[in-house]
């Protein structure tokens, strides 16, 4: 038996998702790692021995903030969220209880595995609908006579086969109708242990007209050899409006993988911002899925890669339905020997009139070592539309950097000075203070400014 067909074995849960763990499984077995001759891999290559990957250890839950990591102690005192989950690997080492009031509206906020338990009805709804195992056909729904897109290479499917069969937990939130979440609820993911494996999903459930705003934050020391998979599914009901923060800032030796994927319904509104600082290699997938009529995305990313850092982000905006609206911002620094690669698509089906769709990516290059690939696409097959793309890669402003050394700033803050103003733009489309500020630290560290 090997090693991930062991930690198969090891996991219990009801029927269905017993069963769905092992589809899942096969699945993954069946399918090979994506190479560079897979589009939406093509500047991108994980090395990994799936038969070495051990499960990161159990840890136990602490009674006290100050047993955590000296990371999170520190997020946890600047952070505004109103309730929050520390993860260690797979296990929940410490907790806070949703406010009394929200809890007698129906909000649900807890760990994946206690929601499988307690509210099994409501996580089978919706566990696997909007990242499924297997990798979204996102054919765009063409004229009879003409040729849409190819479906995905089945190997896209690889990770997300994996996170499917093993992940160990994640965070559940469920807002029910009509019901607002003013503070944002958040949660904490940490990693302790090298040459480990954790695979983990989040699941956010806004019904019609609710509205919440989730903080997913991952951290970690420097740990070699170390994989983290996940899996972001977010369901946005009819009339719904729900903001998604993804902060990746693992130590150095981490592989990230992780797709998050959106369900926007009629009227709904999905603000999402993924902000990618950490780990030796990082893939993100960020993708909406415009349902409705009215449906609005807006998706922010933010990333700052040095070193030997690669950063891969793949986007997709698709307008499933008329009078849709979306708007990708995507701004990225590039210092070192580090690569930043961006491939992003807008689709839009056959119908989808009076679609409304922007996509923006820009780079800013602090090293001429430093190399960035960007692939923005358009995929139209409706009449009346408006839509655009466009990208950008520039080095740092010499006179800017000049003007600012010649007031007597030093290097390392004049860059931070140039580096947080070319983001800017995203940061203030943020409603987060704490967030924005705990931003705005990781790039002075990275800049050597802090």
């Amino acid at each position: 038996m090997t090693q991930l067909s062991e930690q198969l074995s090891q996991h219990s849960g009801p029927e269905w998702l017993t069963a769905k763990r092992k589809a899942s499984f096969e699945l993954f077995d069946t399918l090979e790692v994506p190479h560079s001759g897979v589009e939406a891999w093509k500047y991108t290559q994980v090395n990994v021995d799936f038969g070495q990957l051990h499960p990161h250890p159990k840890r136990e839950v602490v009674s006290d903030i100050s047993r955590l990591p000296a990371s999170v102690q520190k997020r946890l005192k600047g952070t505004d969220v109103g309730a929050f989950l520390v993860l260690d690997g797979p296990d929940v080492v410490y907790r806070t209880e949703l406010p009394a009031e929200l809890t007698a509206k129906g909000v649900i906020f807890t760990d994946l595995k206690t929601a499988v338990e307690q509210h099994a009805d409501k996580v089978q709804q919706y566990l696997y609908s909007v990242v499924p195992a297997e990798v979204p056909d996102d054919t765009t729904i063409a004229a009879p006579g003409t040729t849409p897109s190819k479906s995905p290479d089945p190997s896209e499917g690889k990770f997300s086969a994996l996170a499917a069969a093993l992940w160990t937990n994640g965070a559940f939130v469920y807002v029910p109708r009509g019901v607002e979440v003013d503070l944002p609820l958040g949660s904490f993911r940490v990693m302790s242990e090298a040459g480990t494996f954790t695979a983990t999903r989040t699941l956010v459930v806004a019904e019609e007209n609710a509205q919440v705003t989730f903080i997913d934050e991952q951290d970690s020391e420097e740990l070699p050899g170390t994989y983290a998979i996940g899996a972001v599914e977010l369901v946005v009901k009819d009339g719904a409006r729900l903001r998604y923060v993804s902060i990746q800032n693992w130590g150095k030796g981490v592989t990230h993988i992780q797709r998050q994927r959106g369900q926007v319904g009629r009227d709904a509104t999905l603000n999402s911002l993924v902000v990618t600082m950490g780990g030796t290699l990082s893939r993100t997938e960020m993708q909406s899925h415009l349902l409705g009529q009215g449906s609005n995305s807006e998706m922010l990313a933010l990333y700052f890669a040095n070193e030997d850092q690669h950063f891969d982000h793949y986007t997709l905006q698709h307008h499933a339905a008329a009078n849709a609206y979306s708007d990708l911002l995507y701004k990225g620094v590039g210092d070192d020997q580090s690569v930043g690669v961006f491939s992003g698509m807008i689709k839009v089906d056959l119908g989808a009139q009076k679609t409304d769709a922007y996509q923006k990516h820009r780079t800013l290059m602090l090293s001429s070592e430093a190399r960035n690939f960007s692939v923005p696409q358009l995929e139209i097959n409706a009449n009346d539309v408006r839509c655009s793309h466009g990208s950008t890669t520039g080095p740092v402003d010499e006179e800017q950097l000049f003007f600012l050394r010649s007031r007597g700033i030093r290097q390392e803050l004049a860059e931070k000075m140039l580096v947080t103003a070319f983001l800017e733009d995203v940061l203030t489309r943020v409603p987060l203070k704490s967030v924005v500020g705990y931003i705005e630290g990781i790039i002075a560290e990275k800049v050597g400014a802090a």
